[in-house]
Parts: structure tokens; sequence; C-alpha cells
């Protein structure tokens, strides 16, 4: 059974190879980054592919940011009011607020962004579902008209998981939700530089001049001033790990965003180079599969692969031998986050049987029917996870069909709801920053609305009635008690499979400063001296 990356074998030997041809970045202007896979798609509303989400932030801003403390502040707006019990939301927009392409940022703009990302977001289908009606009541000020209290109006349009509620000019937010846009037009702190993006290897973006930052607050995570030190951010997408940890030690690179287990120790040592968890609440692994077709339209089915699943397995194949980057024992979100408990987890914590498992899928009835496992190839991390699970599977005894591609095909193939004989698939591998799910709202894998869920569609109504419940609840202790009910039914409808948490450690050049807590973000970053 695969527990380690096969190209991990190197070691520090792997080091040796040759290096990118990409210049020293030792320029203050320029900083040089590896993000975790190719940016293969630039839309933040057309998937939730995490490398989207850290581009949508360069180049889009949002009505409110995130605090360090995941408390949501004003940003593109200069401040909101809630009036008549909470039914109506006044937000007004700050002054300065400027397109790329030159335009000024109208009300109009935020309101047909804001009804775009409603339609495929979780938090903001919800959001969506209790307005009557968002409007521009002039060019710097929108409202919104609620069927009900929604106190939790901030934190939706704060979002800095995705799908991001971004803000783009109204003829490209009126195009369907469903269609991906290629064309970036952002008001964000950098200007994406369409002309320089290469495929399978370069994103550039350049400082936006014409972008004021807030002049209130402090720096953390999307919250407060977006100051930028840099004139241009290189993206270099660079597959093979041990040439992203080569450039780094040469100096060709500044930052890697995702340095691979084996290489950790070996950057570690170097007294130029700081290794450090930036996102403390780390990420989830998980098995989505495709409730459209068989064998996984079927519950029990699903159920049977829960008793396969050994979350120790994942987690050493992602996180490698030390313990203390990887945890077991993980159910619906993230450990240690007061949404977390241990309700229905004997099904994952027990003891594994194989053999258990096995007649359990033949009960459920299970005729062999090929199972499409969509395998990674460009992603470590995502790599890992869909070895071990599709050999896990195999060993199951089902009928692996297991096909290897980029993540951007992955992105791209698991928004077919075709059959999997006809282009669509059976199972994708992925994972979570803890903080895209730390409570019901937003977390995408729960979702039981069908044809508007997250690639996977299932169907599960009584998870959607606890998690409107949830939200209705009147303090935390109610909160923590219906949370505790939606993992048990989490446990029963399968939407998806939690296949353990790890830490990712980034690695960067000692001299950048000013690199925040939080995912890779390019303001308050600059060359120290």
């Amino acid at each position: 059974m695969p527990t380690r990356r096969a190209f991990m074998a190197g070691g520090a030997a792997a080091l040796a190879i040759s290096k990118p041809s990409i210049s020293l970045a030792a320029d203050k202007r320029v900083v040089k980054f590896v993000p975790q896979g190719d940016l293969a798609v630039v839309d933040p509303i057309w998937t939730t592919a995490t490398v989207t989400r850290n581009h949508a932030f360069l180049v889009y801003d949002t009505l409110f940011g995130q605090d360090e403390s995941y408390r949501a502040q004003p940003q593109m707006a200069a401040g909101a009011t809630s009036v008549a019990d909470g039914k109506v939301w006044t937000i007004t927009l700050r002054d300065g607020l400027k397109f790329h392409d030159g335009a000024p940022v109208l009300a109009r703009d935020c309101v047909a962004s804001l009804k775009r990302w409603g339609k495929r977001d979780s938090f903001g289908q919800t959001l969506m579902g209790v307005t009557d009606e968002l409007s521009a009541v002039d060019d710097k000020t929108l409202r919104f008209r609620l069927k009900q209290a929604f106190p939790l109006l901030p934190d939706a349009l704060a979002k800095m998981t995705a799908f991001v509620p971004a803000i783009m000019p109204e003829r490209l937010a009126n195009i369907d939700a469903f269609t991906q846009i290629n064309e970036v037009v952002g008001s964000g702190p950098f200007r994406f530089v369409a002309s320089e993006r290469q495929s399978g290897s370069r994103a550039v973006y350049e400082k936006f001049a014409g972008y004021v930052p807030r002049s209130d607050g402090k720096p953390g995570r999307t919250a407060g001033p977006k100051i930028v030190h840099f004139e241009r951010v290189e993206w270099h997408t660079l597959p093979d790990p041990a040439t992203a940890a080569a450039a780094l030690q040469s100096g060709e690179i500044d930052w890697v965003e995702q340095p691979i287990p084996d290489m950790l120790p070996i950057l570690a040592k170097n007294p130029d180079i700081a290794v450090e968890i930036k996102e403390t609440t780390g990420s989830i692994a998980i098995m989505r599969m495709n409730h459209l077709h068989p064998p996984f339209d079927n519950p029990a089915i699903r159920r049977a692969i829960l008793l396969a699943v050994n979350q120790a397995d994942f987690m050493e194949a992602v996180g490698g031998p030390d313990k203390k980057l990887w945890r077991t024992g993980v159910g619906v979100f993230p450990p240690d986050t007061p949404m977390a408990g241990d309700a229905g987890m004997e099904v994952l914590n027990s003891p594994r049987d194989l053999a258990k498992a096995k007649q359990s899928l033949a009960e459920a009835g299970y005729k062999g029917e090929k199972v499409v496992v969509l395998g990674v190839s460009d992603l470590a991390n995502l790599k890992a996870e869909c070895e071990v699970g599709a050999d896990m599977l195999t060993r199951l005894g089902m009928n692996v069909d297991y096909q290897v591609m980029d993540w951007g095909t992955v992105v791209t193939r698991r928004a077919k709801k075709e059959p999997p004989g006809q282009g669509g698939w059976n199972v994708f591998y992925t994972g979570w920053n803890g903080i895209d799910i730390l409570d019901p709202v937003g977390h995408l894998s729960i979702r039981g609305n069908g044809s508007a869920a997250w690639p996977g569609w299932p169907e599960a109504p009584k998870i959607e009635a606890l998690r409107d419940a949830w939200m209705a609840a009147p303090d935390l202790a109610a909160q923590q008690k219906i949370a505790a009910e939606i993992q048990k039914q989490v446990m029963v409808d399968v939407p998806y499979i939690p296949l353990g948490q790890y830490f990712q450690p980034v690695g960067y050049r000692r001299t950048l400063e000013g690199v925040l807590p939080s995912f890779p973000t390019f303001w308050n970053v600059k060359r120290a001296g």
C-alpha cells in the first residue's frame, strides 16, 4: 500500500537536480513565488480551487475582510448600517475605489457581483435565500432588504474562502455564474498581466497604481490596509517539489507555498530560509464521491467506504512521519475549533477491519461497477491522497479506473455531471483549509442541496434542515449541540469523507518581512533592508 509519494524517494539528493531558469530573486521590486499548483482557472466564482482563491485576493477586493480573529471588518465598504430589526442593511462604498481599467467601482457593480456569487457559494446561497431585494440606491450605496434578520450578513460578504465574494465590473458579473470568465478586471491591490500568463508555467501581477488602501485598522488576513511594497509578483509553477526547494535555497525563488515534508528539515537548516506554519487551522483532506451515478448514488455503499478509511494512511502519505504535522480522529469541523466534537466518530475511529468493510460493500449491493478516480499529478499533497485512496478502493474490491491528470484538469472535469463513461467521474480527492469549514454555514462539503451543491451534488435534506437550525441557534451552546447532530448525520448520508488534518509549513527567504499569518497574501510583504 503506498504511504509515501513516489517522487520522495530521492530525499535530500533530489536537491541536486538541475535548477529552473529563473533569475535571482534579489530585486526589491519583484517577489517570486511558487504556488501549490498551476493557475488553471482565473474566475473565483467558477471554482473552489485554492490557487484561484489566492489569485483572487491579489486582483479583486471584497466589501468586507476578515481580521486575524476572523471578525468581519469593512474593506471596500466605508461602513454598513442595519435597521428595521435587522431586515434592511445599507452599505456605503468608500472613496477612491477604481477598477483596473480605470472605471470607478459603483454600487451596481457590487450588486451584480454579489448576485453572481450568491448562485454558487454556500453562504451566498443562504444569504440570497433570505433576500427580498438587493439593489443599488445610488452610485455609492447598495441595500439589502431581507425577509428576516440575518446578522451574519457582514460575515458572508467577508468570506476569504472559496467561493470569494469578489467585486468585478457589472458587465462581467452579469455573465452566468456557471460560465467561466477568462477576463480579469478587479479593483484589488494588484493587476493581473494577462499577456504574461503562461499556462502551466507562470502568472504575473503588477502593483495597481490606482489602488487606495484603507486608512484605518492594521493588516491582518484580508482586513485592514493592503499596502503594496513590490512592483511585481511572479508566480512560477514548478511541479517538481525538489526543483522548487532548490530554487528557494539558491535564491532564485523567494517563497514556496507548499514544500514537501521530506524537504522541510533541509530547508529549516538553512539560516537564510524561514519554515513556518502560517495557517494554524491546518488543512482537512477529503474524499468526495459523485452522488448522481452508480455506485455512489447508493448511501449504503458510501457508508461501507467509511469502514475502510484509515486516516493515518492518508496523513502519513501527505505529511510524512512527523506526527506533529498531522492528526487523525478528524470529523466534520477542524479539531480544537468551537464546532468540533466526537459525535458519530466511532465509524471512523474504531479499529479498521477490511473484511468487514468488504462484507458491508457486498451487502450494500455493489456489483463491480467501474469507479473512475481522478488522480492528481502536479500537487504533492493531493497526489498522495489520490494514490492512497485509489489503493484503498482497490483493496476493498472495487473496480478502480485510476485516471491521472493535472489539478487544473481535475477542477474542470469534476464540474461535469455526465456519467463517468461519458467524461464524468466517481471520486476525487482534495482538501479544505481549516478556515473554510469552521462552521456549517460556509462548509461546502456538507451541503445537501442537490444540483446547487458543490460537485458531487448530494441530496441531504436532514443536513440542510440542521444547517438552517444552526443559523437560528440563540447561543454557542445551542450551535455546538446542532453541530454534533450535523456530524452524526454526515456519517449517515456521507456527502463526503474526512481523511485527517495536516499542517503545511511555508518556506520563504528571510530577506522577506511582513508575511502575514494566513494563506499567501502579497500586501504588507517587503524586502528587508
